[in-house]
């Protein structure tokens, strides 16, 4: 048994392991060829955050759901680059958003060349995404189109906020899907497509991989509260502090509402107050962590993850499968 990928995931076959691991390969000798500009600063902006590393959670997925058909396909590499650069580039942009200071461990593109350099770094990202995905046929650039469409609505409906009467933890899981769940299921789909695996499974892994995304994005909520910087890659509360609504939150006010407890009144209001001060911050920080609504964000990340498992029933046995099921084992691990 061996290891590979951004979780520690066990690979039981040793062909598998090799085909992976060339893949991924690949795929960062692509970003690098795509993050490439006869402008040495583009070149410089455009690779920072390839340099900074990151899990490839994505390109891992196609890796693997590429094991359903021909994975040694010439497809399968291009299109896991391309949902790797479509990732980055919304990284630029969401940093922005967030007025973030770290990612992946290293100077946010906008707090080391100003929000700019980092908006127009992602829109280079994704001018480069979209020139090799022409190259994949015009059912690819549907699909990459569709799931950006999707993206782009869940961003938009987070910044919106949910509608009067609907239920904001309702309202935030559907934007997940959309932020998150949609990009990970390309991820699925494009790797099954690619190595013609047939339809119905190329189906079923869509739908696993939009489960996973959900859980995946769930399990970050969770370490922003959570974890450290040295784990997370980011500054611990940074959606505490850009006021973004995670799913500990949602329950903390939920509960608060329903309950009145004086204690939870009281942690709501501090986090709707100003919490750039370090010293409020780090309290909001400490009594969330203690909080049962933390928890509660735990157990839906679980269920999340067990229902992208159970997604895969349908397929047949075989090493992809299990590393896939692993996966949602790897996803809740982040979380606690």
């Amino acid at each position: 048994m061996t290891v590979v990928g951004p979780f520690g995931l066990s690979v039981r076959d040793q062909a598998l392991e090799a085909g992976v691991q060339a893949g991924l390969a690949a795929v960062e000798s692509g970003l690098l060829d795509a993050t490439k500009s006869e402008v040495p600063f583009i070149t410089e902006a455009a690779q920072h955050l390839v340099h900074a590393g990151g899990k490839r959670f994505r390109p891992l997925l196609a890796m693997l759901t590429a094991q359903f058909g021909d994975a040694d396909a010439p497809g399968v590499v291009p299109a896991a680059v391309v949902v790797e650069l479509t990732h980055l580039a919304t990284l630029y942009h969401d940093d922005v958003m967030d007025e973030a200071d770290v990612r992946r461990g290293v100077d946010s593109a906008n707090s080391r060349w100003g929000n700019s350099v980092a908006v127009l770094t992602g829109d280079f990202l994704f001018a480069r995404a979209s020139h090799i995905l022409a190259d994949l046929g015009p059912e690819a650039v549907r699909i990459q189109a569709e799931a950006f469409e999707r993206l782009v609505t869940g961003q938009i409906l987070e910044t919106a906020g949910p509608r009067d009467g609907r239920d904001p933890i309702d309202h935030y899981l559907d934007v997940m899907r959309g932020k998150t769940g949609s990009l990970v299921a390309v991820a699925c789909r494009f790797g099954a497509m690619m190595a013609g695996a047939d339809e119905s499974a190329t189906d079923t892994l869509t739908q696993y991989g939009e489960r996973l995304g959900v859980a995946f994005q769930l399990a970050d909520d969770v370490l922003d509260i959570a974890s450290d910087s040295h784990e997370s890659g980011k500054t611990p509360g940074t959606d505490l502090l850009e006021g973004i609504p995670t799913l500990p939150v949602l329950h903390l006010r939920a509960q608060a509402a329903a309950d009145g407890k004086p204690d939870d009144l009281e942690l709501v209001e501090l986090l709707d107050g100003d919490l750039s001060d370090g010293d409020r911050l780090a309290e909001a920080l400490r009594r969330l962590r203690a909080h049962p609504a933390l928890e509660q964000a735990r157990r839906d990340t679980v269920r999340y993850a067990e229902e992208a498992r159970a997604t895969l029933a349908p397929l047949p046995a075989c090493y992809a499968k299990s590393a896939l099921e692993e996966m949602c084992d790897a996803v809740v691990h982040r979380a606690g």
